[in-house]
């Protein structure tokens, strides 16, 4: 069938607009974390300016057919223009679908950076709370915070499996908890000060929004959030 003349127009404006406001990049390496719906992808961004990164950075990449799903980087090496992306991919749609059929040598496509504003606190200890889906939110925090040992992090994750591999991955991991109750027992008893300690509430909309009812509760207000699902 003849391709309609809207088709074709479409077709060249969007061609238009990817050569010009797409930047591209490679995959490096990918690995898929066995029996656990998380994907590990290395990149090569020539084009990013990694060394201006002074907060948690997202990245619009174009997942396919003008889809664009925001990623945060982590463990970026501004030298080489490199960084990793840690994509949750238990939810069907665009993004998951796309991490999935990625593999080394393929091209990336991404429209911008652009910053989540969080950036941790100068002083202060540094409280990561999230789940699967901000891992990587998670471990580009831990990477801006000087020193290391102001920063300590707790998740709820999906399986033992994907804790496991977390700590077997990375030389150092989150306290992991595998249902919210346990989670949110762990924060009464950790009795965080109150002035001296910032939160950083990251991934599910429904738990960040719980989670910071906790702390409010405790007397806590030095928190940032940021939802990642409805």
């Amino acid at each position: 069938m003849e391709m309609s003349i809207a088709r074709q127009l479409k077709n060249k404006v969007q061609s238009l607009v990817n050569h010009r406001l797409l930047k591209q990049g490679s995959v490096l390496e990918v690995r898929r974390w066995p029996n656990s719906p998380l994907i590990e992808i290395d990149l090569h961004l020539p084009h990013m300016p990694m060394q201006e990164w002074s907060e948690v950075p997202a990245i619009k990449f174009n997942v396919g057919n003008w889809h664009f799903r925001d990623y945060t980087p982590f463990g970026w090496d501004a030298e080489t223009s490199t960084c990793s992306l840690l994509v949750d991919a238990a939810h069907s749609g665009p993004g998951s679908n796309w991490a999935k059929s990625l593999n080394m040598g393929d091209t990336v496509q991404y429209l911008k950076t652009e910053t989540t504003h969080q950036s941790p606190h100068g002083t202060n200890l540094v409280v990561a709370l999230g789940d699967n889906t901000s891992l990587a939110h998670l471990l580009a925090l831990r990477q801006l915070t000087l020193p290391a040992i102001r920063f300590t992090s707790a998740i709820l994750t999906d399986s033992h499996q994907t804790g496991s591999l977390l700590k077997s991955y990375f030389p150092w991991s989150p306290t992991l908890h595998f249902n919210e109750d346990a989670l949110m027992q762990w924060l009464l008893n950790e009795q965080y000060c109150t002035e001296h300690t910032s939160f950083y509430l990251t991934g599910n909309k429904a738990l960040v929004f719980r989670l910071r009812k906790v702390l409010h509760s405790l007397g806590h207000f030095n928190i940032k959030v940021k939802g990642f699902w409805g």
